[in-house]
């Protein structure tokens, strides 16, 4: 994978902007949990200041990767889509403050550092957009159950048998 390697604090900073598209077989852990390697991601960064005053990082990831149905073990493309805010601290002991002062769990408090590589962000999020464990709504060649396919309850017996 090719690094994109920053400042964090600085492009905050400094308002940066970064995206760019970078092919899913460039992402090694990404590509190990997947169908196969095809693909690509698009993604941006936009640096900036929190509310409160931190350093933020606003992070975008899209594409379209193929996983593999664990009830049909049939592989199906699967639409990633993320926003994330991330809230930059020093260290880990302001991180885990920040995090609590925060309190919101639409925002991540994450270590910032003058060496920060955004590709491994970007797989990291989309490691964590895949679902854990991937279904199709429907899977293919499955028959939809009808009416008559059930089996009758043994309450509804029950009632027939009352009346």
């Amino acid at each position: 994978m090719s690094a994109l390697v920053v400042d964090s604090f600085e492009f905050c900073r400094s308002a940066g902007r970064a995206s760019g598209t970078t092919p899913v077989a460039d992402f090694d852990r990404l590509s190990a949990d997947l169908a196969d390697s095809l693909g690509e991601l698009h993604w941006s960064f936009l640096g900036g200041q929190h509310v409160d005053g931190h350093p933020q990082l606003e992070m975008d990831v899209a594409g379209e990767v193929k996983l593999v149905c664990q009830r049909c073990m049939v592989a199906f493309d699967y639409p990633l889509q993320s926003h994330s805010l991330l809230v930059l601290a020093a260290d880990e002991a302001q991180a885990e403050a920040l995090e609590q002062r925060l309190d919101d769990d639409s925002v991540d408090v994450i270590v910032g550092s003058s060496t920060m590589d955004f590709m491994l962000l970007v797989e990291d999020e989309a490691l964590l957009s895949l679902p854990q464990s991937p279904r199709h709504d429907i899977c293919p060649g499955s028959v939809p159950e009808t009416r008559e396919d059930k089996a009758e309850s043994p309450f509804a017996v029950l009632k027939r048998l009352k009346t």
